[in-house]
């Protein structure tokens, strides 16, 4: 995937497979199933003081459950449950709790370099940072998200997905802040622009703002909107220039060619969630997704499954950083991709449930889990 030196790699496997420990505060019970939407804004009153409830001081912070990390500069970040931040300064031997002013779950987190980053979780709640984590600010959560959807939508009258998009933005708005963001991207603009912040989230969450967050509007709205009228679950993105592809729920892809201003929904060659994309070096895109579906191609070409692979889930697909790809599956396992190879795995030592890699070096992986982080050295593999 092409990515800006200090990007955390696509992953977010929620909604889907993460063990209990995670997935049981995303959505609540009985709602997995995009059809099985409930309005929760008046029975969840608890939930929502969350968004305003700064993170708790963990007596052993190392211990708790974390789902993703990105790189701010040298410095490591990791985020997961009930808002816990960690930032390590020494390849991971020590690390300490950021201040952090909601204790809702983080899902995901991307810097724009060693000070400036974003992470986003439950409650739609989006964080900034300017000292490379030590401090966040919330910028944006569920309520403001929704109507700036639901904005967008009334602008966007007259077009094909105006209606559809108008009265799922209606229904946002009325369940209040109970839907999760699931990814964050930032990316970066030719020289002298101020980049694009991009998150996806539960139920066709799609936004993008050009002031690190002080504004929002949803994704494609020059392009008439998402051709997503179910909203269904959007996982993650990959970027390669002005060509974007969204992955998500059932089969679920749109494709931008133009910086993401406008989307078209594009075959899909199987009916399943997709939950990871990759923008590869040679010009593909891979897709992964349920029981171990991956398949490479484009678009406009088609896709080719990659066989070979164990029917479980992958988590995330992540580039490897001398080439090829890994991917993390929900058996915990590791596997590699490279250019007319078969898939091989790759041994891993005894953990508890993996949620996400971020890649240090060819043979080093910080792994995020449900206790904690832990560095794992990989064996040296071609």
């Amino acid at each position: 995937m092409t990515t800006p030196p200090f990007h955390a790699p696509g992953r977010r496997a929620w909604l889907r497979a993460l063990p209990a420990w995670a997935l049981a505060p995303a959505l609540g019970a009985g709602a997995l199933c995009t059809e099985a939407r409930a309005t929760t804004a008046a029975a969840a009153p608890d939930r929502f003081a969350a968004l305003d409830r700064p993170a708790l001081r963990l007596r052993q912070p190392t211990r708790a459950g974390l789902l993703a990390a990105a790189l701010a500069g040298p410095r490591w970040v990791a985020v997961g449950e009930r808002g816990l931040v960690l930032l390590s300064d020494d390849q991971g031997a020590q690390w300490r709790q950021a201040v952090v002013p909601v204790s809702v779950g983080l899902t995901a987190v991307a810097f724009a370099d060693g000070q400036r980053g974003w992470a986003v979780g439950h409650g739609g709640a989006v964080l900034a940072t300017q000292d490379g984590g030590e401090r966040w600010h919330r910028v944006a959560e569920g309520r403001r998200l929704a109507t700036a959807l639901l904005e967008g939508a009334q602008a966007m009258a007259g077009s094909a997905t105006a209606s559809a998009t108008q009265r799922h933005a209606q229904l946002l708005v009325d369940d209040g802040p109970d839907k999760p963001l699931l990814e964050v991207q930032w990316l970066p603009d030719p020289p002298g622009g101020s980049g694009t912040l991009l998150v996806l989230g539960a139920y066709g969450l799609a936004l993008a703002s050009r002031d690190g967050g002080a504004q929002w509007q949803p994704l494609g709205q020059a392009g008439g909107g998402l051709d997503n009228p179910k909203g269904l679950h959007l996982y993650s993105a990959a970027v390669r220039g002005r060509e974007w592809l969204l992955v998500g729920e059932q089969g679920l892809l749109l494709h931008s060619a133009d910086g993401g201003a406008g989307f078209a929904r594009v075959a899909s060659p199987y009916a399943g969630s997709w939950f990871s994309a990759l923008a590869l070096r040679d010009g593909r895109w891979l897709l992964a997704g349920l029981r171990g579906q991956v398949w490479l191609g484009a678009p406009a070409q088609g896709w080719q499954p990659v066989a070979g692979l164990p029917p479980a889930s992958v988590l995330q697909a992540v580039a490897r950083p001398g080439g090829g790809v890994w991917l993390l599956n929900q058996a915990g396992q590791l596997w590699q991709l490279h250019a007319g190879a078969a898939p091989s795995a790759v041994p891993l030592p005894a953990l508890p449930p993996l949620a996400s890699l971020l890649p240090l070096t060819e043979t080093r992986v910080l792994a995020l889990s449900a206790v904690g982080p832990h560095v794992i050295e990989l064996p040296d593999t071609p």
